[in-house]
């Protein structure tokens, strides 16, 4: 049995620590600059999503 790599895992956990805090102060700094982060408004499909066409067997569905 291979023994755990607790250097890896411990480089990885820093590495995430690291990117967290770094979207956090960008986060921080668009907000001290009058802008809202995209991250917190709906999200980007449902937002931005054309709508639905009609079903085929409704009224409105031109033939």
């Amino acid at each position: 049995m291979a023994t755990p790599n607790y250097g890896y895992e411990k480089r990885q956990k820093e590495l995430a620590k690291k990117r967290k805090k770094e979207e956090k102060l960008k986060e921080k700094a668009q907000r001290k600059a009058g802008g809202h982060p995209d991250d917190t408004t709906a999200p980007a499909d449902e937002a931005e999503a054309p709508p639905a066409a009609p079903a085929a067997g409704s009224p409105d569905a031109q033939p």
